[in-house]
């Protein structure tokens, strides 16, 4: 078994940042487009990121629970927790230098109507999924997170998602990036 120490970055000199805990919710029209939110307010103003927010902690909120109400929140749609598929678990450490994030990724399984249009976190548009590169997004999301929301695009049961488990270092200005788990193994 690999020592703690050689797989863990070393923060025994860092100060303490908060850990927060949130969902990102993927969600997809009849044509195959993604929602994304063009941001107006931080984290990643002024970048695209799919909806999502922090879990009510103090309430006891389950990530899929959460992940239910930031879409009824931001997309203005009632989404049945049975079509909300977990598809990654993703901790950034030290992200923006601010605090570290544990990232539940869920895809909502089938095919939703929403108005594109403002909301309180900025404008929700419709994309393609190949117009997703050339948007402005969150480095993490541009270099990791979208390649391998795409790698397990349909790789898991009957065509749906597959999973994937990552740990992002966001310490200085070169990311590092560790698959800890995915399902199914791809080589």
């Amino acid at each position: 078994m690999p020592d703690a120490a050689n797989i863990l970055p070393n923060l025994s000199n860092a100060d303490p940042l908060p850990y927060k805990i949130a969902c990102l919710c993927d969600l997809r029209d009849a044509e195959g487009r993604v929602l994304l939110l063009h941001r107006v307010k931080a984290p990643n103003q002024g970048l695209c990121s799919p909806i999502g927010g922090k879990l009510e902690m103090h309430k006891g909120e389950s990530p899929m629970q959460c992940a239910v109400r930031e879409i009824a929140e931001e997309a203005g749609i009632e989404v049945p927790i049975e079509r909300v598929q977990l598809g990654g678990l993703i901790a950034e450490t030290a992200f923006e230098g601010k605090g570290h994030w544990l990232l539940f990724y869920f895809r909502v399984l089938g095919p939703v109507e929403v108005e594109a249009g403002v909301m309180r976190e900025g404008e929700l548009r419709w994309h393609r999924p190949e117009e997703i590169d050339s948007l402005p997004l969150p480095k993490t999301d541009r270099e990791i997170i979208w390649p391998m929301i795409r790698k397990h695009e349909h790789s898991g049961p009957g065509g749906t998602p597959g999973f994937f488990a990552l740990h992002i270092d966001c310490h200085g200005d070169e990311l590092s990036w560790t698959i800890e788990q995915e399902t199914p193994v791809h080589a």
